[in-house]
């Protein structure tokens, strides 16, 4: 699991709430709907939230695996089919980011001062190792992904690089618990267009010019995320589940430096979510 931005890296955080481990997908076809509420920053850097739906999907046709994080769509063109649980994993995203796209949704007066943001439309792949039964039982699962994708759109006309590492366990046949940790790296235009302030938009808006976040390219933040689940029907691997999650990210150097995040936002990123699947 994987990909993450803050409008968009808050709903992958939700995602994760959405995805059944390793005990849950033996089946060489299986499909997990479900539908949550996430509480996220208002913007990514925010220290306003709101509430937002999250639909998902998850689920593999003869062992080919596709879900969705949030706003994006993963495809995983290798099939999982090895005997002793190792899972290569190569194939392409497609993700949508409306970070600061709607004006109504940003509480700050100073920010929304500065103008709605294009819609990005971030095109890449990502590739990966997974092993189920590694630690606990012969169906935890830890995996190690990097997602590369780059804006198509016109909007931020960037790159983010997601490097992200995952562990799930189930506490039995019935209930599971999941740690992710990942980042984003991302592209210098990437910066310019999110946090930089011109004199224009200072003048508009109240707050300082900034430039430094659009120098060079760094990592923007790293976030930390606790899942959990349990099913209704006393099996994951079919019937109703509840998950829930609870995830904290930290914006870094001059993406936290920027008026946006350390005058009318905040460096701590706060996500949480609860939701609802049925497994077929």
């Amino acid at each position: 699991m994987n990909h993450r931005h803050f409008l968009a890296a808050a709903s992958c955080l939700a995602a994760a709430a959405m995805t059944v481990p390793a005990l849950a997908q033996e089946d060489s076809n299986s499909l997990t709907v479900g539908i949550g509420a996430a509480v996220i920053p208002s913007y990514e850097g925010s220290d306003d939230y709101r509430v937002i739906p999250i639909p998902q999907l998850r689920g593999k046709v003869s062992d080919f695996a596709f879900w969705t994080r949030g706003p994006g769509l993963y495809f995983d063109a290798i099939p999982n089919t090895d005997p002793n649980g190792l899972d290569f994993q190569l194939g392409p995203v497609v993700t949508a980011r409306f970070d600061r796209s709607g004006l109504k949704n940003i509480k700050d007066d100073a920010v929304r001062a500065l103008g709605k943001r294009d819609v990005a439309i971030e095109v890449g792949g990502f590739a990966g190792i997974g092993k189920t039964g590694v630690f606990t039982s012969a169906y935890d699962n830890l995996s190690v992904r990097v997602a590369v994708t780059k804006d198509v759109a016109g909007a931020h006309k960037s790159y983010v690089v997601t490097p992200a590492i995952e562990y799930f366990t189930p506490l039995s046949t019935r209930s599971f618990v999941g740690l992710g940790v990942s980042a984003d790296y991302v592209g210098k235009r990437y910066g310019r267009y999110y946090y930089d302030i011109d004199a224009a938009d200072a003048l508009a808006s109240g707050l300082p010019a900034y430039s430094d976040a659009g120098n060079s390219a760094g990592f923007k933040r790293v976030g930390v995320n606790l899942t959990g689940g349990v099913s209704l029907s006393g099996d994951l691997r079919k019937g109703w589940a509840l998950f829930a999650l609870g995830g904290y990210a930290r914006m870094l150097g001059d993406y936290g430096d920027s008026p946006v995040v350390s005058i009318a936002g905040s460096r701590n990123q706060w996500a949480g979510a609860v939701g609802i699947g049925y497994t077929f």
